[in-house]
């Protein structure tokens, strides 16, 4: 199969689609690979790394982008809907639930869509989403933590305090893989850390790994509004499989925390659960509304992309794999790609989904 991997195109996104030791193994499955020149180097991966693997270093985008397989990491943008074609396998991190446009052309261009984040094994866990989460969940205290100094517009705020000195206060809101790495970083910087979640055999587990160390709670408003407003770094973690996230801080809310004290809400690729918050990028990543700094970049990983790269591949090459040597019907063969499908045929596909968007649904369904 013929296999491209374009250049990323969101805002300082440095990740790759597959990295030289990946292309590689595909290489070495038979598999023609043609990656977009200079797609890795933001990762530390050369053309020349990419030529010694087994790949063809295609000059454009169209080149890499006109192939079977697609094999990105971010959606794809408005500049590149004019690569997608019917029937063409196209597999990567969609989040279609925040992005209506693009779920709409997904479904006029008849390409087939497979989503990261919604392939999921038999015990309901995200192996593909996983890796990313892991990072942003770190990330958003090292972030945090950065943009509570003065300089950047935060309270001046040390996290792990001095002695003398009271630490900073981290909130996370989910205690899931992103909460749960939140807590670990924030804890060994020293902070006060709380974490709330409405899963009480999740909080009984986080028990066991943090111990007294953490502050575990049981989420509703009165908690969340009894927590927030002295909080010197909030930090959204919250997921609800290929839906949209539940707004659990209102305006009202962050109006009531110290000025200059930091939100980072890592799920805002699935349209955030802060209500003050909006998508931002790694050039212009906050904004201050309310008194309160906002960070809202939705490829976080994207700041490490050597590392994150690596971690994604890990996860996705054995399914790159599956979907080269079989095509579509590789689904038929593994029930858990098959969960990551989301379009198909000018149809909306994922479950999920199609309760996000029910006129899509309703729509496709009468094309049959």
């Amino acid at each position: 199969m013929e296999i491209g991997v374009p250049k990323e195109t969101k805002d300082r996104e440095f990740r790759v689609g597959l990295s030289p030791s990946s292309v590689r193994v595909l290489e070495e499955a038979g598999h023609s690979i043609f990656v977009e020149t200079a797609a890795g180097v933001g990762a530390g991966f050369t053309d020349e790394d990419y030529i010694q693997a087994g790949a063809k270093i295609v000059p454009t985008a169209e080149e890499a982008w006109n192939r079977e397989l697609v094999v990105k990491v971010k959606e794809p943008l408005k500049a590149e809907y004019q690569f997608l074609q019917k029937e063409q396998l196209l597999f990567t991190y969609l989040h279609l639930a925040a992005d209506r446009t693009l779920t709409e052309h997904l479904i006029d261009c008849g390409v087939t869509a497979i989503a990261y984040e919604t392939v999921e094994l038999p015990d309901g866990k995200l192996p593909l989403l996983t890796p990313m989460s892991i990072i942003a969940g770190r990330l958003a205290v090292q972030f945090g933590a950065r943009f509570l100094e003065r300089q950047q517009g935060g309270r001046g705020v040390l996290l792990g305090g001095v002695p003398g000195v009271s630490p900073g206060k981290v909130t996370i809101l989910g205690g899931g893989v992103v909460g749960t790495e939140a807590a670990r970083i924030a804890v060994g910087m020293g902070a006060r850390v709380q974490i709330l979640d409405i899963n009480v055999e999740r909080l009984a587990y986080l028990e066991t790994l943090f111990g007294s160390r953490v502050e575990l709670l049981y989420s509703n408003s009165s908690a969340i509004e009894a927590n927030v407003p002295d909080t010197d770094l909030l930090i959204g973690a919250v997921l609800v499989l290929a839906k949209k996230a539940p707004i659990l801080v209102s305006r009202e809310f962050v109006k009531k925390m110290r000025p200059g004290a930091v939100i980072v809400d890592v799920a805002v690729d699935q349209g955030g659960c802060i209500e003050t918050l909006r998508p931002t990028s790694h050039t212009n990543p906050v904004y201050i509304e309310e008194g309160v700094v906002h960070y809202g970049v939705p490829n976080m990983p994207g700041a490490v992309p050597w590392t994150a790269t690596q971690a994604l591949n890990n996860s996705t090459l054995p399914y790159v794999l599956k979907l080269a040597n079989r095509g579509i019907k590789a689904l038929e063969f593994d029930p858990n790609l098959a969960k990551g499908l989301n379009v198909r045929s000018h149809q909306l596909v994922h479950p999920a989904v199609r309760e996000v968007f029910p006129d899509l649904a309703d729509t496709t369904d009468k094309k049959r």
